[in-house]
């Protein structure tokens, strides 16, 4: 087999890169190791940054986004019982939308496949060859039969546990990582919100946050123990928890119905430089992950392919590798802008020490300036609705 890029993911990462060099002229190949059905219904991210939705509507494939997905205009934190809305709109002029992961994952297979697109589902064995030369091979097994792929360029999209970055000699790349000393028990439960915006919630009994993935399922989650045994926690132990955590002085109550899926997500941020290596080069989860209170991880996959598309564009209508040779020294400006933002986010809702009562008051301290800021509820509102999408 040959094509002009292998991609190796089939998560938005792999797939909207696929679709822009489509539109561009480019062949690709995608190889990814799940089936259709699992990646169509893995629910993970659910906020899209404004440059996130116009470009997924810039490319053709937000029709039903636009149709389905719900536009907020701000978030609201929740601190001493009392909610504060930071309002996107009059601080910045742009806006966001919950659309879930999955369902941008859907509409691109949707459309790669329409368009005559290559999806390997359900491969196995994935291995990389020869990415410091120009051949870069990926061999794999499909259907109980081995393949190599040949191709001029390599797109690592296969998250954090994929084959790509460790592909990468080890004495070339810097690794930066730190662990949260806490995680996120997380439920998807059939409930009507109970706000139209996302509630982030800073208690004494630790974070909360309320969000939503349709008007009929909530996305809720509660700090916990990183190593948090979920059998520890029936469902109205959820909800009871959940309801204390987001309580206000005029009773504010959470809708509850029935949770049909619960797990614990640990905290860290993790980013390798460069994000390339000869003709392999990462994207997403495979270079860098940020703990979601931020809500960053899908917004920063797919601003790392818009990059990586022009960057290939260029080299083959062009013949100039110059946007490749720059594509990490131009991502990580970005990254890091959100891992500092989410890293902000995190450290001024979460209690890292419930006995540590100095450091509670200057977490209060921060969200009580940044309540009644104007410069201070603009920081935040920029770096959530994406400040470096125009770059």
């Amino acid at each position: 087999m040959q094509t002009q890029v292998g991609i190796v993911g089939a998560g938005p990462a792999g797939l909207m890169l696929s679709h822009i060099l489509h539109l561009n002229g480019i062949d690709s190949v995608v190889i990814e190791n799940r089936s259709r059905d699992y990646i169509e219904k893995r629910v993970r991210a659910g906020v899209l940054e404004h440059g996130a939705m116009d470009l997924i509507n810039a490319v053709g494939v937000g029709e039903r986004m636009m149709k389905e997905g719900m536009v907020h205009h701000g978030i609201n934190l929740r601190f001493d019982t009392e909610t504060h809305r930071i309002d996107f709109g009059k601080l910045t002029g742009r806006d966001i939308i919950v659309y879930g992961q999955q369902e941008v994952v859907k509409d691109l297979v949707a459309r790669r496949l329409e368009d005559g697109g290559q999806i390997l589902f359900e491969t196995s064995d994935a291995s990389l060859h020869d990415i410091d030369t120009d051949s870069p091979k990926i061999r794999f097994r499909h259907n109980g039969e081995n393949f190599e792929l040949k191709c001029d360029l390599i797109a690592g999209c296969d998250g954090f546990h994929g084959i790509s970055r460790p592909s990468i000699p080890e004495d070339v790349l810097t690794v930066h990582d730190h662990t949260f000393p806490f995680g996120w028990l997380g439920i998807l439960a059939e409930a009507e919100p109970s706000s139209e915006e996302l509630i982030y919630a800073s208690h004494e009994r630790g974070f909360a946050l309320h969000s939503m993935r349709s008007p009929t399922v909530v996305r809720n989650y509660i700090q916990c123990e990183p190593d948090e045994d979920i059998n520890n926690w029936p469902d109205q132990k959820i909800w009871d928890e959940l309801q204390k955590r987001m309580e206000t002085r005029e009773g504010f109550s959470l809708n509850e119905g029935k949770i049909f899926e619960k797990g614990v997500t640990p905290m860290r941020g993790f980013v390798v430089e460069p994000m390339q290596y000869g003709n392999l080069f990462l994207a997403g989860d495979s270079a860098h992950i940020v703990p979601p209170t931020g809500a960053k991880g899908m917004n920063l996959a797919l601003g790392d392919v818009k990059v990586l598309a022009d960057a290939i564009t260029s080299n083959y209508r062009e013949g100039s590798r110059d946007k490749l040779d720059n594509y990490s020294r131009k991502c990580v400006v970005r990254v890091w802008r959100a891992q500092h933002f989410s890293w902000w986010m995190t450290s001024m809702l979460h209690p890292f020490n419930q006995h540590d009562k100095y450091q509670r008051q200057l977490q209060l301290s921060q969200l009580r300036y940044v309540a009644t800021s104007q410069a201070a509820a603009t920081s935040l509102a920029e770096n959530y609705v994406g400040m470096l999408w125009e770059e």
